[in-house]
């Protein structure tokens, strides 16, 4: 009989492996590799992430870990740009690239790029990234002087570079240091000594399996494969790596529902009593992003499209005991929260603590605005 627990306890669990109850004292690379990385499409909310899962933090330490080689930015899950370990980095992007997006029909019509011109791209960005970093005009100019590929200028002087990502995919490129507004390009290997490159996709499935499982159960290997490629992966190949690791997940009932566990974190898990902690997350945040805001557990349905909003922008929420609760935003010092009114009365005393906490991080005085939503 599958051993049986409730949301809260679950929730409770993810709490405490997300560092937010009780919060860590762990480095900032310790953190980002905990989360199995950290979307930094808005900068500032992937290091205030950091932060709010750290006792002790100071403005700058991210930039300074990208600097010292203990992260790499690169476009990984999702095809979003995440801060990830360069140890672990290897294995996440490998199963992107295992899913050969740029082979699709609607890609190549759209980009105007075969896999053959592709790896031709890749080839000539390597070469070019030798040296070391370029911007982007620089990394464009070298690129279309290369026969064959003068055509794709355009697609690589986008902001969103979807162009590039199959080769972040494979290992060809990642983010290097800013030049004041402009973004560079560099090698992963010359970004950080503790690059590990990329392992076989099927070795790579089941550290990367285990590292969610580790920070996201109880979980799904559907929503695994959601929060790895938005739902576009193939099931039948999902199903094929989770299978391979039946040894090391078990199943067990949450309410109810059929989800899987580690097996050796099973007894702390079962263990574990439900949590009243009150946090103030930013936006995009690993503990919403990692289950998806489909989950009803932790998102509830109701209010999902408060929390994702329109052209993929994710709210800073208000959690308590593992829920959403509401959302919050940041205008001048006021931190207006926008509480879920069927999630009970506020927690004003827990709110003003975490508050407090809040304008520690980021170093001014704050206050709130409650209202209900």
């Amino acid at each position: 009989m599958a051993v049986a627990i409730s949301w809260q306890q679950a929730l409770a669990w993810r709490m405490q492996r997300h560092l937010l109850d009780p919060i860590g004292r762990r480095p900032v690379a310790d953190v980002v590799g905990r989360l199995c990385g950290v979307q930094t499409q808005v900068a500032s909310s992937a290091e205030l992430a950091i932060r709010v899962r750290r006792e002790t933090s100071r403005q700058g330490e991210v930039e300074r870990a990208l600097r010292d080689g203990r992260l790499i930015k690169t476009w990984a899950m999702r095809g979003t740009l995440h801060l990830l370990t360069p140890e672990d980095a290897g294995a996440f992007l490998s199963l992107m690239a295992a899913g050969r997006s740029w082979e699709r029909p609607s890609w190549q019509r759209y980009f105007g790029v075969t896999p053959k011109q592709l790896d031709a791209l890749r080839q000539a960005v390597r070469v070019a990234l030798e040296g070391g970093p370029l911007t982007r005009d620089e990394l464009v100019t070298a690129v279309i002087a290369r026969r064959g590929l003068r055509h794709v200028g355009e697609a690589l002087h986008s902001g969103w570079g979807t162009l590039l990502k199959p080769l972040a995919w494979h290992g060809d490129l990642c983010l290097g240091p800013s030049q004041g507004s402009r973004v560079t390009f560099m090698r992963p290997e010359q970004a950080s000594s503790r690059w590990s490159g990329l392992p076989d996709p099927d070795e790579a499935a089941a550290v990367a399996i285990v590292a969610y499982f580790r920070s996201y159960a109880p979980a799904t290997i559907d929503a695994f494969g959601n929060w790895l490629a938005g739902g576009w992966f193939g099931k039948r190949q999902l199903r094929t790596w989770f299978s391979a690791l039946e040894q090391r997940l078990v199943q067990i009932d949450v309410d109810g529902e059929g989800t899987h566990v580690l097996a050796e974190d099973l007894d702390e898990l079962a263990s574990v009593t439900p949590t009243t902690a009150v946090r103030l997350l930013p936006g995009f945040d690993q503990y919403v992003l990692g289950p998806g805001t489909g989950d009803g557990h932790v998102v509830p349905t109701s209010r999902r499209a408060a929390v994702s909003r329109q052209s993929g922008w994710i709210s800073p929420v208000v959690v308590v005991g593992g829920v959403v609760c509401g959302t919050w935003e940041l205008n001048g010092d006021q931190v207006r929260v926008a509480w879920f009114g069927e999630a009970g009365r506020p927690p004003r005393n827990a709110l003003r603590a975490e508050l407090t906490r809040l304008s520690s991080i980021l170093d001014r005085g704050l206050r709130s605005v409650i209202s209900i939503a």
